[in-house]
């Protein structure tokens, strides 16, 4: 058996064989397993999903003569990565510029290979392959040794928190199988992703155009006595845990019904990790509001008895509860994510402009979507030393950084360390996605700073003199429904009395902030509101809005833009969560 650097094993491999008679497994019952293939640009990966799939009989009938007379036609050697190249510019460019999937089968399962594209350009293309997949087939050139794109794709599957790692050494034959040179390579590797907490299975020294330890074990190599690369693939383990998780499902949409009795709202999304059977208390954070889950929804035939990790499902609630999209819906006996507006985390920056302090993002965590901004670079990778860098004031394109991130509102996650699926994210700027990284810790909220900016210098009329010629002090009233109509008409009612009773008021109907997947523009409504309500109530004017769908986090923000004076809240729903200093059943408005 080989022994790996640090004198660990290599992984014990499994035959590979046909079931015997009478043990044949129906397809429909073998398990999936998602397993992306990655490595520098012109390392040979593609070639060796392609090599794998020919020398396993899993390509379409004819589909390999097919590929070797269009070579023979365009006077081009015949390559097995052909095989993969589903688009016409990547067959131009001879690069994969995005992830390709394949597809073949063992006795023991089906395999979705995602083939991600090495090159430095496409390294969001990689991570989208990578994101889902349980285990990777990490590919190095054995004549060009280590490059610094292996060791951003080493340290973004450490990152994504894929552990089940296969290192592929390519193109053996060009150094005459000479086993210093793999043991070299084998030794600079694993020192660096051990540094990483990352300790692949197996080192496999591969010729992937000759085929060699792809399938059949080469005679090239009698110093070598590990897995070839099929017998790796069917050793990686399909991870099964999340099951057993704590359940998290985060929270896309709530549907309602206007047919003729159905008065049900089904809270839907894709269930991360866990289960949740009907019965269950269920919480949505970061809004803390609870229920219990009445029934499990299907699209067609019986409801299932219960929901878990991998499905898109819907559920319904014993109580009406008013839970927005992007909040994460948890059990309530199982231990529950932090919830903070501060959050320490690893990012990776993949934009053309840098990360930079006082530049809004959108920072989308499951289906939540946060404006926030950078506050802190406490350090960047040095990705050749593996040492961090602080005082850094930016993170640069392709840099790894620990950050802290500031969101406008508080966002619900698990620490990677804790629960990894829950603990990703990605930051949009623009209509890109610009970074993506794992959140590390929920840090103290030291004070939002929403009334810092102000800088408005006021005359010599004092609150007391308004008040006493006006009769009154500024206030702010704000009316709060699911309906805006509903709020625009009382709130517009409240100003036309109160402006018959000669007191100073204004209305201004803000029911509409905007559509939550503008998240930048939303938040800048909210903002522009609260300092409209400053002025007016700074003025001595009894200022009245209207705001429709809401939570107390909008409402909280509001208040505090307004200090030193006071916001009154209205709830015309009696919603009973948002703070209001009055709540008005609807049957009473």
């Amino acid at each position: 058996m080989m022994t790996l650097p640090g004198g660990r094993p290599a992984v014990e491999t499994q035959s590979c064989a046909a079931p015997t008679p009478g043990d044949e497994v129906s397809p429909f019952d073998l398990e999936r397993l998602d397993i992306v293939a990655v490595g520098h640009v012109d390392h040979g990966k593609s070639t060796v999903i392609g090599r794998l799939m020919a020398d396993t009989g899993s390509l379409p009938d004819g589909k390999l003569e097919q590929v070797r007379q269009m070579c023979a036609q365009n006077a081009r050697p015949f390559e097995y990565a052909f095989l993969l190249d589903a688009l016409k510019n990547e067959q131009a460019q001879g690069i994969t510029i995005d992830t390709a999937r394949c597809f073949f089968t063992t006795p023991r399962r089906h395999y979705i290979i995602h083939d991600a594209p090495g090159h430095v350009e496409f390294l969001k293309n990689m991570i989208t392959g990578a994101s889902r997949a349980q285990a990777a087939l990490l590919v190095i050139d054995a004549h060009e040794g280590v490059r610094e794109n292996s060791k951003r794709h080493g340290y973004i599957l450490s990152m994504l928190g894929i552990r089940q790692i296969s290192v592929l050494v390519n193109k053996m034959d060009l150094l005459g199988w000479e086993q210093a040179k793999f043991e070299a390579i084998v030794d600079e590797y694993a020192d660096f992703l051990g540094r990483l907490g990352v300790h692949p299975m197996s080192f496999i020294p591969v010729s992937a155009r000759e085929g060699d330890n792809i399938v059949a074990r080469s005679a090239a190599t009698p110093w070598y006595d590990g897995p070839t690369v099929l017998e790796q693939v069917e050793a990686f383990e399909r991870l099964e845990d999340d099951l057993d998780r704590p359940f998290r499902m985060p929270l896309q949409d709530v549907y309602k019904f206007t047919a003729a009795g159905d008065d049900r709202r089904i809270f839907v999304g894709t269930v991360e990790t866990g289960r949740v059977r009907p019965g269950d208390g269920v919480v949505f954070l970061p809004s803390g509001k609870q229920s219990s889950v009445k029934t499990i929804e299907a699209l067609s035939g019986p409801r299932p008895d219960e929901a878990f990790a991998g499905q898109a499902t819907g559920v319904t609630l014993e109580t009406q509860v008013y839970a927005k999209p992007g909040e994460l819906m948890v059990r309530a006996d199982e231990p529950e994510p932090l919830v903070a507006t501060r959050i320490r985390a690893n990012i990776f920056w993949m934009a053309t402009a840098p990360l930079v302090r006082g530049r809004r993002y959108v920072l989308r965590m499951g289906a939540a979507r946060v404006a926030a901004e950078l506050e802190q670079v406490i350090s960047v990778l040095d990705e050749q030393e593996l040492q961090s860098v602080s005082g850094v004031g930016q993170v640069e394109r392709h840099d790894v950084a620990e950050v802290i991130l500031r969101a406008v509102r508080p966002v619900a996650f698990d620490p990677a360390d804790v629960l990894e699926p829950t603990s990703r994210f990605v930051i949009v700027h623009g209509w890109d996605t610009a970074g993506c990284g794992i959140a590390l810790e929920a840090l103290e909220d030291k004070g939002r700073g929403d009334v810092t900016g102000r800088r408005f210098r006021r005359g010599e009329v004092s609150d007391a003199e308004r008040a006493a010629r006006y009769g009154h002090q500024g206030r702010a009233i704000v009316f709060v429904s699911h309906s805006g109509e509903a709020a625009h008409a009382l709130a517009a009612e409240v100003e036309r009395r109160m402006f018959g009773r000669g007191l100073h008021s204004f209305y201004l109907s803000a029911a509409d902030l905007g559509d939550d997947k503008d998240v930048l523009a939303r938040e800048g409504h909210l903002g522009r509101l609260g300092e409209i309500a400053w002025a007016m109530t700074d003025a001595g004017i009894i200022f009245v809005a209207s705001l429709g769908d809401v939570d107390r986090f909008d409402l909280d923000r509001l208040r505090r833009l307004a200090v030193p004076h006071q916001v009154y809240v209205v709830d015309m729903d009696a919603q009973g969560d948002l703070g209001a200093d009055l709540e008005i059943p609807p049957a009473g408005v």
